[in-house]
């Protein structure tokens, strides 16, 4: 995964054939940057397409590119743009976010390059630019000051503008002279003109382009009331005797721009928090890393070059750019945003590293094992993309109702226009300006999708990946949660219980000689007993501490066991090698019924005979028994499903505090199961490894799964879980239902905004300026009540 930045196209004189290192942003010249004329052709090339797009599932040379759309301001702008995207042949679908202002196209290879729908989309006035060129936050940070410069200007006119309009208020009949009155009015047209001429162009911009393109946007409206106030407010300036020249409304317009501008700046200052975090994820693998070179010496190359194989040297302070292993030195990582990990870790030689997490301590050289698309930051990065540009079902009903209802916004101005001309044309133009102002579905339109974005963060954040926007809806309605157990609840390595040995024989050395035996085979009883003889042997002999007990001519017999000659290195002679065997009963030759067995056990044999009993233990995650009672206290069931046995099953389950489990269950049982839930009108959640779980996951209402267990881009659940925290899922659900809360307070504040102003504006009882205000306040209050959700959820609350 790797940042592009487009530009015009060099020539062969501007850039060195064998340059390696691609440009930065701090490296390119300022004619070359955001402002200039891109040449889309570049995109074209199949090399650049991995930097934006990955194969998509859609069929044979199908590909899924993730795209900013520039220009937007509304959820008739995201209609817009989709309506041209999939008006291009070979476009096979287009998803455009009104709030993440992303966009998803799939496309044909065979039909149709990059830059035809890209072009597609500046032809209906808006800019598609790959989600992570390298200067998206360039062109962000300005226009934030290009807005900056519009709302303080049209601030400045406005406040002088209300000292000339102020005598007018105040005066008493006769107080002003009618040359007074004009100079006033005269001064107050010179002031609104850098507010209609500056101020106003990004209004005027996108009206005049919808009016060409016979289309409606939120703009269409703002900017025909900005006109006829204008307008209106100018022919009472010339001809003071005129129809309108009674009253001129300067103060009103400029009050009204200001108050436009300033809710359009904060929502922008809002969006780029969050649009600023998912660009700064993407682009934040390095563009060049050192290379190791066949003489011993390092070069420097760009990122896209590396190759499996490669040793790259990485200093303290820098980006881990592929997934490997480390190859010498020793150092401290944080992963927290790959594997929700807080605390920095250890890696040392043969240690694996992963893209995108950060070397904090010392300078490592790390081999790598996977490039680009391949790696797990690839597969996060993905994900996230995906999940900013899907819609939620309530934000895609706002988005078919934005057309219409601007509209009838417009039918509405010209009816009440017409209603009050008769009596008072000017009041008539000032009652039809309110009401194109105030009925802005802006509100309306952010109420949903900025609630959803802000909680889809607040989880990445806290380590779980939202893959569909749809599913925190679906999961606030979950009052059933079904676990599978193995790799779920239980971690995949075995624990060591209790040891029993033969008598005059002691535990430790039972463990020693089992764990000696056992380091060569990979089987989970074997890896169990050396990681337990280690932590003991660190525990009494300190760190360093090693085994004292070695093996020769170890032979691993599948599905049984493992044999061997052990001897102590402590003791001199020929006389401390025993011949041992660990495995089974049978084939250590031991008799349970005299041994005795709990569970699952593993027995270590000498030449004598029976020598330990080890019993294994799975083990339970830290957090499962607390998740489980956050749930019910949430008022979830919770249900537990294995194809493990039964007794090994109920143990697990007793120990998690789950009433209701079920062992044995192939994945089809787990699926009618499922279905029998569902069928009972419960809405069902399903937490599993990925590995068997793939039917009961897409057939669940709601799915979770762990990162680690499978290829996140294969994964069919609807959240992942980064890192091994079960208490995630309380959290996601306490989110998800407080997520769902607040969406229903923005889409009523929205429908009971508009049902109080629209009459108001109607009857004539709604000034114009009063109308900008309540429309910026509306669609603020919305963002606003929405970010209450961008942090991450603490479990103090969910507890």
């Amino acid at each position: 995964m790797h940042s592009i930045a487009l530009a015009p196209a060099p020539t062969t004189a501007d850039v060195p054939s064998n340059e390696p290192i691609a440009a930065t942003a701090a490296e390119v010249p300022p004619t070359l940057r955001p402002h200039a004329e891109y040449d889309l052709r570049l995109l074209d090339d199949p090399q650049e397409w991995s930097a934006f797009s990955r194969p998509s599932t859609s069929g044979p040379h199908c590909w899924e590119s993730s795209v900013v759309i520039e220009g937007m301001h509304c959820a008739a702008c995201s209609l817009t743009v989709e309506d041209a995207l999939t008006r291009i042949p070979g476009v096979i679908s287009a998803q455009v976010g009104a709030a993440s202002h992303r966009a998803k196209v799939v496309w044909s290879d065979q039909h149709v390059l990059p830059s035809a729908w890209m072009q597609a989309v500046q032809g209906s006035g808006y800019r598609a630019v790959p989600a992570n060129d390298a200067f998206a936050s360039e062109r962000r940070k300005q226009e934030t000051r290009q807005a900056l410069w519009r709302w303080l200007v049209a601030g400045l006119c406005m406040m002088q503008v209300m000292m000339y309009a102020y005598p007018a208020y105040v005066a008493l009949p006769g107080d002003l002279s009618g040359e007074m009155e004009q100079l006033l009015r005269w001064a107050s047209w010179v002031l609104s003109l850098p507010v209609m001429l500056f101020s106003c162009g990004p209004f005027f911009r996108n009206a005049w382009r919808d009016i060409t393109q016979a289309r409606v946007s939120m703009d269409l409206p703002v900017a025909l009331g900005i006109a006829i106030t204008f307008a209106m407010s100018t022919a009472g300036t010339f001809e003071p005797a005129g129809v309108f020249g009674h009253e001129v409304y300067f103060d009103s317009l400029t009050m009204f721009v200001f108050f436009l501008l300033t809710g359009r700046w904060l929502e922008l200052r809002l969006r780029d928090r969050t649009a600023g975090s998912l660009e700064a994820l993407m682009n934040r693998l390095p563009d060049s890393v050192e290379r190791l070179l066949a003489d011993g010496s390092f070069e420097r190359v760009a990122v896209r070059r590396v190759v499996v194989g490669d040793v790259l040297r990485v200093h303290p302070g820098e980006t881990f750019a592929a997934d490997g292993t480390v190859h010498s030195g020793e150092t401290q990582v944080d992963e927290a945003l790959l594997t929700g990990e807080s605390h920095p870790l250890s890696r040392g030689v043969g240690s694996q590293v992963l893209s995108g997490s950060h070397n904090l301590s010392s300078t490592v050289q790390v081999r790598v094992e996977r490039t680009g698309e391949a790696t797990r930051f690839a597969e996060i990065v993905a994900l996230m993309e995906s999940a900013s540009a899907t819609k939620p079902a309530g934000a895609m009903l706002a988005d078919r109702l934005a057309k219409p209802f601007l509209i009838g916004v417009l039918l509405a101005a010209a009816g009440a226009g017409a209603w009050w001309w008769g009596r008072d044309p000017g009041h008539a133009l000032m009652v039809a300006v309110a009401v194109l102002v105030v009925t802005c579905p802006c509100a309306l339109s952010l109420a949903t999708p900025a609630a959803m974005l802000a909680s889809a963060g607040a989880l990445a954040r806290g380590g779980v990946l939202v893959r569909r926007l749809q599913a925190l809806e679906a999961l606030a309605g979950v009052d059933t949660l079904v676990f599978d157990k193995t790799g779920t609840l239980t971690r995949d390595a075995m624990v060591l219980g209790a040891v029993t040995v033969r008598p005059g024989a002691s535990a430790e050395e039972a463990l020693a000689m089992a764990a000696a035996l056992g380091c060569h085979s990979l089987h989970p009883v074997s890896r169990a007993l050396a990681v337990a003889q280690a932590h003991a042997q660190t525990k009494s002999g300190g760190v360093g501490a090693s085994n004292p007990w070695e093996c020769a001519a170890v032979t691993e017999h599948s599905g049984q066991g493992v044999s061997g000659q052990a001897r102590n290195s402590r003791h001199s002679g020929s006389d401390g090698t025993v011949s041992l065997r660990l495995g089974s009963a049978r084939f250590c030759g031991v008799e349970v019924q005299q041994v005795g067995v709990a569970g699952l056990s593993a027995y270590l044999a000498d030449e004598k005979g029976w020598f330990a009993t080890f019993e294994l233990k799975e083990d339970l995650r830290l957090e499962a028994a607390a998740a489980v009672a956050a749930l019910a206290a949430n008022g979830v069931a919770v249900h537990m499903l294995s194809g493990d046995t039964v007794d090994s099953v109920a143990r697990v389950a007793a120990q998690a505090g789950i009433v209701h489990a079920q062992g044995g269950c192939s994945p089809d049982d787990k699926l009618v199961f499922m279905r029998t839930l569902q069928s009972q009108g419960h809405h069902v959640a399903m937490v599993g490894d990925g590995l068997n779980d793939g039917p009961v996951l897409a057939g669940a209402d709601v799915s979770f799964t762990f990162g680690r267990s499978v290829p996140l881009a294969q994964s069919k659940a609807d959240f992942v879980i980064l890192g091994e925290q079960l208490m995630s899922v309380v959290q996601a659900l306490a989110l998800s239902r407080r997520t769902m809360s607040i969406v229903r307070q923005n889409l009523w504040w929205a429908l009971l905004y508009n049902a109080a102003c629209v009459p108001l504006a109607v009857v004539g009882l709604l000034p114009a300026w009063l109308a900008g205000l309540g429309m910026a306040t509306s669609s603020l209050l919305v963002v606003l009540n929405a970010l209450r959700l961008a942090r991450a959820p603490s479990l103090k609350k969910v507890l």
